[in-house]
């Protein structure tokens, strides 16, 4: 019996569990799959609304009574570095950068290992396994690249992003680096890098996943100017990051009906 993929995506919603990003709460996702020759309008569609990518999945927050997470984008016409950043720059002039293909190495694993055992040894990916993340990276419908920095000198490897495009921007969905040169600020580095490919191929947004107010994990993106948050069903610049709240509250989430109803997705039929 021959199946076909429904017109529209299906949404679904996760069951609740502990929350990663502050203590104490639960957190629950809205995600539906990423499949088909629409893929790519339907992930620039969504991107746009506050979703990410995870694989073949896009997902967005959709807590019963928070709503502290906030997709984030720096404008890339807006962004000036900060002087702390222009040393990162500076510091990390000795590393050569290479895009690729999202095709998965031995050596991105044991630096991915490395990094999780260092900043993450109790996250969700703690146990994760060299097919597993071979998947992570591999497992891409859409255009992806992985973003490689290592030493000119000494050729290793020290930091590692995965990075998709869309129309309008970059989508950082993963990035990982050694753990054993905090001097070189990689995390904040590997940003500042983005933007300026960003900013060379003519796109005005980086995309760096969600900014939690409350979140010290979190915390960093903040420091962007430029920064610009998804809220209300809007982007929104972020002037001030005091002025976003992680208070709970009954009636911060929509019910999951309403958030799908108004989910705007993309004319996917075939152009003549």
């Amino acid at each position: 019996m021959r199946h076909t993929l429904p017109i529209a995506p299906q949404f679904y919603v996760t069951a609740p569990q502990p929350c990663p990003y502050l203590e104490g709460r639960m957190e629950r996702k809205l995600f539906t799959a990423l499949q088909g020759e629409s893929a790519d309008k339907l992930n620039d569609s969504l991107s746009h609304q506050g979703f990410r990518r995870s694989q073949n999945v896009l997902y967005r927050p959709s807590c019963a009574e928070c709503s502290a997470c906030l997709s984030a984008r720096i404008n890339v016409d807006a962004f000036s570095p900060s002087r702390s950043q222009k040393r990162a720059t500076k510091r990390n002039a000795d590393l050569l950068r290479r895009a690729t293909s999202p095709w998965a190495s031995e050596e991105q694993y044991e630096l991915f290992r490395s990094y999780l055992d260092s900043r993450h040894a109790d996250g969700g990916m703690a146990d994760m396994d060299v097919f597993e993340f071979a998947a992570m990276i591999e497992e891409t419908p859409i255009r992806s690249r992985v973003v490689e920095y290592s030493n000119k000198d000494s050729g290793a490897l020290v930091g590692v992003s995965l990075t998709d495009v869309l129309t309008d921007g970059l989508s950082m969905v993963y990035s990982f680096y050694a753990p054993d040169m905090p001097r070189r600020s990689m995390g904040t580095y590997m940003i500042l890098d983005h933007i300026e490919i960003a900013r060379e191929a003519g796109l005005p947004y980086v995309y760096l996943g969600y900014w939690v107010p409350g979140s010290q994990k979190m915390g960093y993106k903040s420091k962007f100017s430029g920064l610009e948050v998804y809220a209300g069903g809007q982007w929104k610049k972020m002037s001030n990051a005091e002025d976003f709240s992680a208070e709970m509250h009954p009636l911060s989430t929509d019910p999951i009906a309403e958030q799908v109803a108004n989910i705007h997705l993309p004319d996917t039929r075939p152009t003549r």
